[in-house]
């Protein structure tokens, strides 16, 4: 075992007090390279940022390498956050014994924490769990690829690569919703979902009393019908407008995918609401509501296990009808800000612990993986997507998306050519039954571009415990007897490139 290093780095930076509402979050990732030379040896990158910070802010991280739970190494240290991103670097020397090893970063900004799990490989090249397959065999469904978080010049996305330094000042970037569809269509993605903040509809990014209510909502219905307009011209691809409602301080960030309604809480000229419905700031159980009401689906974006989507004081607190409503929970995007259109980001943040938070308050949400671009690169950051299945031979169209999604017959995949689907006892994933004796968990994962499974993990938790998702098993199959009561089941796997995928779970209420 190596014995443990302790680092304390606190570099010196320049730091701005520019104010801005949103986009002002901790952020914090990990890279971990997955392939190394046969010792395992490699450079672990401890990635941080503080968007727009009022004032110097410290953050304490510690890092682990554990080998099946069992630590092999450690470092903790300190760095500042000056208003510019600090990267920490840290050399691990490797170890003797080949295997898939855990790399895990906490790190604690202010209120916040994050926390970043990913697989490393020591020794020899992976030998494939079980034939790699091309596509995924007898099972009755087609995948679609794209992505279900962008913004454009309706918010403060759609800057040209050469000019886009972070986010936009609202309105004034050159590229809208239809040159986001264009560029993701003409890239291979089967849909684009552009998410615009919904506070930004009046032309600032803090409140605007000068904003014409009319101008906004009449922006608004405009990107719903250009939305429309390319999806009939353009059968083979799906172009969904939508609402990326909330602030990142004391809130959270969800898209509403289908919604038809502009929703805000900011007034504009003679005090009037610059929203088609007003939806008060924070106000999440409220949201919910009015979301379950008009059968409109969302989506966890970014999510912290702390300090947002707080309902009762809560945060990620459950309710029915958020539970309704809220269909996705990104477990995986790439940098906001990324200028990269070649699929080739390094930046990429996870946020599998917030979902699994979710999955055990109560939420029946599937994994998405998304790029959040507010550059003109929709979709071509990296080679993550989200993957919906839709029944095979049923036409694909908006009407047959969003009954896949509201059944959470969903993936998220860091591989664009890559599949993963869970079927327990002939329940695809997404389902919700009660069994009666064995259950078998069966993890289907194909590549068409040849890579095999370098782990199958089978994970499992109970929704409503609000307690820890807990590795089930590593194996691709598993038939066995659960507790009576209810649990969710959802296979990840890691591919021989370090790729990453998280299948939708399955909800079982076991009978006996």
């Amino acid at each position: 075992m190596k014995t443990p290093l302790v680092l304390l780095l606190v570099p010196v930076l320049a730091w701005s007090s520019a104010p801005s509402p949103d986009h002002n979050e901790f952020e914090a990732a990990l890279h971990a390279p997955f392939r190394a030379p046969a010792s395992g040896a490699r450079t672990f990158t401890l990635a941080f940022d503080y968007p727009h910070l009022a004032a110097p802010l410290p953050v304490y991280w510690r890092l682990e390498v554990t080998l099946a739970g069992v630590p092999v190494a450690q470092w903790r240290g300190q760095a500042e956050l000056r208003g510019a991103p600090v990267d920490v670097r840290i050399d691990w020397g490797g170890a003797n014994q080949a295997g898939i090893y855990t790399a895990r970063m906490t790190a604690h900004a202010g209120d916040t924490e994050a926390v970043q799990d990913w697989d490393v490989l020591v020794g020899a090249p992976v030998t494939a769990l079980a034939p790699p397959q091309r596509q995924l065999v007898d099972l009755p469904w087609d995948v679609y690829y794209g992505n279900l978080h962008s913004q454009t010049n309706h918010s403060d996305g759609g800057a040209a690569l050469g000019a886009c330094h972070g986010a936009q000042p609202p309105h004034s970037a050159p590229f809208g919703p239809r040159d986001a569809y264009t560029y993701a269509r003409g890239r291979g993605l089967d849909f684009l979902l552009t998410s615009e903040h919904n506070h930004m509809f009046d032309g600032s990014a803090g409140a605007n009393p000068d904003a014409s209510p009319e101008q906004a909502r009449a922006r608004f219905h405009l990107g719903l019908a250009e939305a429309a307009q390319f999806t009939a011209a353009h059968p083979d691809f799906l172009a969904l407008y939508g609402l990326e409602w909330g602030v990142i301080a004391n809130g959270g960030h969800l898209n509403i995918l289908n919604g038809t309604e502009l929703l805000g809480w900011e007034t504009g000229q003679d005090g009037a609401p610059v929203a088609d419905t007003v939806t008060p700031r924070g106000d999440y159980a409220g949201l919910y509501r009015l979301m379950r009401a008009r059968g409109w689906l969302g989506q966890f974006n970014h999510p912290a296990s702390t300090g947002q989507f707080v309902v009762d004081d809560v945060a990620l607190g459950y309710t029915r009808d958020g539970d309704e409503a809220m269909a996705l929970c990104e477990v995986v995007n790439t940098n906001a800000f990324s200028t990269n259109d070649s699929e080739t980001e390094t930046r990429r943040t996870l946020f599998e612990g917030a979902c699994n938070k979710a999955l055990e308050a109560g939420y029946h949400v599937a994994f998405s993986s998304n790029q959040d671009n507010h550059c003109a690169n929709w979709g071509t950051a990296y080679t993550n997507r989200t993957g919906v299945l839709v029944a095979r031979g049923q036409p694909y169209n908006r009407s047959a998306f969003l009954d896949a999604v509201r059944a959470r017959r969903v993936f998220a995949t860091m591989d664009k050519t890559a599949q993963l689907v869970l079927i327990a006892n002939g329940h695809v994933m997404g389902a919700r039954f009660v069994n009666r004796g064995p259950l078998t968990l069966t993890a289907h994962f194909a590549s068409s571009a040849g890579r095999q499974a370098a782990s199958v993990r089978l994970m499992e938790g109970v929704p409503g415990r609000n307690g820890k998702v807990s590795l089930l098993s590593e194996l691709p199959a598993l038939t066995f007897a659960p507790a009576p009561g209810a649990h969710f089941y959802y296979a990840r796997v890691t591919q021989d490139d370090g790729n990453i995928l998280w299948s939708a779970p399955v909800w079982v209420t076991q009978t006996r």
